[in-house]
């Protein structure tokens, strides 16, 4: 018998996310194995009357998080906290990359009503740091810039003391886009170039890696004091030295904060994992990426993005005070 806990363990997606049919753009790919996870990365099944309660403000401000649509396996610990990470713009992106659990299609128009009920929200769970993202929308004149900036003004004034952390698309081909995200003044801009440039072609085939490190540094000359940060996945077929020389990369453009974490099959429509990086190796990219000289690291298996993005953009502050004494 198949166990809830079992069936969350194998596949690394929320139980409410993995009832979603996703678009038949990723179901042409040809079936992939998905190898069982390692004891060191399983995580609990979200069961817990936090996760609940979390779960019933998002549905009643019909709201779309990225913990549930992409699957991230520490939606059990998070939602049990009041932790949530919005994904703005819907549900549906404009692209089809090749790692993520994100429906593709052709998205539906943009509500106007979402910046007051994200906010509304976030003022509920009593967020003192929140996490703001979206989907590609390649079919929006600006890509959907003008309704991050609106949602960061809507969260400044409902929830004036709440910090706001972007986590935007590349806004390729979209002029003027990124200066009107960072007018709004985020706390912190994070842009993820999810893997090396090799694989681009493959498991992110809509973006340009030299476009994503250019949009990073292009922040920087905007806002110097902006904090920066970028992510990528590890076990998707990259080499050591290619990680590296990605470091290196992030830091020209004076990127603040570097989150690698494991990359996790959302199905057998997706890219294979290639392997399963020990912990140790991950303490070693951090200590690495300590010596590049970035603020902040954060390298796990279970690392993502938002997780833990509160506490990290205290020790964020802490650290970039430490620095300039």
């Amino acid at each position: 018998m198949v166990t809830l806990i079992d069936t969350f363990e194998a596949s690394g997606t929320a139980p409410d996310a993995a009832a979603r049919p996703r678009h038949p753009e990723k179901a042409k790919r040809p079936d992939q194995p998905i190898q069982r996870k390692p004891a060191w990365i399983r995580v609990k099944a979200p069961v817990s009357r936090g996760y609940r309660e979390t779960a019933d403000i998002v549905r009643a401000g019909k709201l779309v998080t990225v913990c549930e649509e992409a699957g991230c396996p520490n939606i059990g610990e998070c939602w049990e906290k009041k932790h949530a990470s919005f994904m703005i713009l819907g549900d549906t992106c404009t692209r089809a990359c090749a790692f993520c659990n994100v429906r593709t299609g052709m998205p539906g128009p943009v509500d106007a009503h979402e910046p007051e009920n994200l906010a509304s929200a976030v003022a509920q769970m009593g967020l003192t740091h929140v996490v703001v993202t979206s989907v590609d929308r390649d079919d929006l004149e600006d890509g959907g810039a003008a309704h991050f900036a609106a949602v960061i003004r809507a969260l400044r004034r409902t929830t004036p003391e709440t910090t706001v952390e972007v986590l935007t698309p590349d806004f390729l081909r979209k002029k003027g886009a990124l200066e009107t995200v960072v007018e709004a003044e985020p706390d912190v801009f994070n842009h993820n170039l999810e893997t090396v440039p090799s694989l681009y072609r493959t498991v992110r085939p809509g973006a340009r890696y030299f476009h994503s490190i250019r949009l990073l540094q292009r922040v920087k000359e905007l806002n110097p004091q902006m904090f920066t940060k970028s992510g990528i996945m590890v076990g998707l077929g990259e080499e050591r030295n290619e990680v590296l020389q990605l470091m290196d990369d992030l830091r020209t453009a004076e990127v603040d904060f570097l989150t690698i974490g494991q990359y996790l099959q959302p199905s057998r429509k997706h890219h294979p994992v290639k392997d399963f990086v020990t912990p140790q190796a991950f303490k070693n990219y951090e200590a690495i990426a300590y010596a590049k000289g970035f603020l902040l690291v954060s390298a796990s298996p279970l690392t993502r993005s938002s997780h833990h993005a509160g506490e990290d953009f205290a020790r964020l502050r802490e650290a970039r005070a430490a620095r300039s004494t």
